[in-house]
């Protein structure tokens, strides 16, 4: 971030008139210009107007030797100038600095949260069953399909998708869960895989099985973090830690969640201000 700085005043500086630099210049414009060249690099860091300028005005004394050698009272007030510039420039790099640590530290911290939380998990609860031992689900035909064009070809994943929801729904938790971990298997590049392993997710949590639902919703996140429902994994994932009395790394999911997608659709949205209520999380988080 210091370079950064560095760059934005040499940019400025580059852009100066080009009598400016065919001439020497007054203290007093060197003063000028470096008080705007500090403005400008203050929008960019303080983009809503956060940090306050220090502006010491020019004395009279000093605006009555403008172009010709400053007397001493004139120079000492130029030189306390220079200093309250110097001082804000300091102080500024200094609070670039911080907050650059403090997103590291933030950042660090949710690393460790990704890859530490699956292995505390599977002292909780062991893993699911290998995938190949699971039977094949038998399709059921759906309640509500709708219509589609003529030459649409049909989405066998949607389709695989649609069963294990309706099983779900029916609240038949341990079908819903057979039928999509087998679809998930089955088409696991598919766009749907990403809802697949969401509601086969939920179907554990809904099950009183939250630790393998946790193990389910982190992975599902942490494999397509861009998949369609990676949000609601992450929020459900919340929903089962909280489960788990372990508030602390439910509050740090929801964290991750406003933090990687402030986007998130309204359905987890209106529902994450109570989540984070139930497991206790800081107000000013």
């Amino acid at each position: 971030m210091r370079f950064h700085i560095l760059g934005l005043i040499l940019l400025a500086s580059a852009t100066a008139p080009a009598p400016a630099q065919t001439r020497p210049e007054t203290v007093e414009r060197r003063i000028e210009r470096l008080e705007q060249q500090l403005r400008a690099v203050q929008r960019r860091v303080f983009p809503n107007g956060q940090a306050q300028f220090v502006e010491p005005e020019i004395p009279a004394d000093v605006q009555a030797v403008m172009g010709g050698a400053p007397r001493g009272d004139a120079m000492t007030n130029l030189n306390d100038r220079v200093d309250a510039l110097e001082a804000q420039l300091r102080s500024l790099t200094g609070q670039v600095e911080e907050q650059g640590n403090r997103t590291r530290q933030i950042e660090d911290g949710l690393a460790r949260l990704r890859t530490d939380l699956g292995a505390r998990l599977d002292r909780l609860e062991p893993p699911l069953r290998p995938a190949a031992a699971l039977p094949e689900p038998a399709i059921e035909a759906p309640a509500f399909q709708a219509p589609r064009a003529p030459a649409a070809a049909i989405d066998s994943a949607e389709e695989a998708y649609n069963v294990g929801y309706r099983l779900w729904d029916r609240r038949r938790f341990a079908e819903a869960q057979t039928a999509l971990e087998a679809a998930a298997v089955r088409y696991p590049n598919s766009r749907w895989t990403s809802w697949m392993r969401n509601i086969q997710g939920r179907a554990y949590l809904d099950d009183n099985k939250p630790a393998t639902a946790a193990r389910i919703l982190l992975a599902n996140y942490q494999a397509n973090p861009r998949g369609e429902r990676a949000a609601d994994s992450l929020f459900y994932l919340g929903n089962a830690l909280t489960r788990l009395n372990r508030r602390a790394e439910a509050c740090r999911v929801y964290d991750e969640l406003a933090q990687v997608y402030p986007n998130m659709r309204d359905f987890i949205r209106t529902r994450l201000p109570e989540a984070r209520t139930a497991a206790r999380c800081s107000a000013a988080n």
